[in-house]
């Protein structure tokens, strides 16, 4: 577990990242993922929670009624004392969002298509519907603007929805800088205490990279819990 911090209200909420060294990818062998989830729940002294990523909008709730399962959804809250949040990655962006006065936690995967559909505000709105008012959000590592090209129709696709997302490779064509995306639609959310992992997993080999490996990439995960 790497880059990790932590912050203190009723409850502690503590958030870190998983590299290359776990495989949590949906294509991992089952004794691998298995292997990969004990060593986060030792790790974190908390139950893992997985989504079934779908590149959506959809805000899963995980309470007493549901801690563990895979729900299709980009983005899962909680107010449970020991349930680790998992938002997993290989180039798209997993945020992780908290209410240090209230305990409630938030873990969103964010790539082009949850980015273009709002799964990070949508992640906010949600928060606040149940009474809670994030104030601290992670960016997790992910490939960064001049890594991430795309065609032009698809970047003007996008960048209408999220015009900071434009960007330009390191040889000249277009790009996306799904980053800069979400930090602006935290930033719009009213979120102004984002702490970032300065890496590029396309450039970084100790982060899974689909624009690297292709089909042989894993995912690596943002982590989030909270305890007494």
């Amino acid at each position: 577990m790497r880059h990790r911090d932590r912050i203190e209200g009723d409850l502690v909420i503590e958030v870190a990242f998983t590299d290359v060294s776990l495989s949590l990818g949906d294509a991992a062998d089952d004794d691998v993922r298995t292997g990969a989830l004990r060593q986060v729940a030792e790790a974190t002294g908390a139950t893992p929670a997985l989504m079934h990523q779908v590149h959506g909008a959809h805000v899963d709730l995980v309470d007493d009624r549901r801690t563990s399962g895979r729900v299709p959804a980009d983005a899962m809250i909680t107010a449970q004392a020991g349930v680790a949040l998992l938002a997993r990655a290989a180039d798209c962006v997993p945020v992780l969002l908290a209410d240090p006065a209230t305990g409630w936690i938030a873990a969103v995967h964010s790539g082009r298509p949850g980015l273009a559909a709002g799964v990070v505000p949508a992640a906010v709105a949600a928060l606040r519907a149940q009474g809670a008012d994030p104030s601290v959000a992670w960016v997790g590592p992910h490939v960064c603007g001049s890594c991430y090209e795309v065609p032009a129709d698809l970047q003007d696709e996008v960048a209408i929805v999220v015009p900071e997302a434009r960007s330009t490779t390191s040889w000249g064509t277009p790009a996306l800088d799904l980053g800069a995306g979400v930090r602006a639609q935290l930033d719009a959310s009213g979120i102004t205490d984002v702490r970032v992992v300065d890496a590029c997993t396309r450039e970084d080999p100790s982060w899974p990279s689909h624009r690297r490996d292709g089909a042989a990439a894993t995912r690596f995960a943002g982590v989030i819990w909270s305890h007494p």
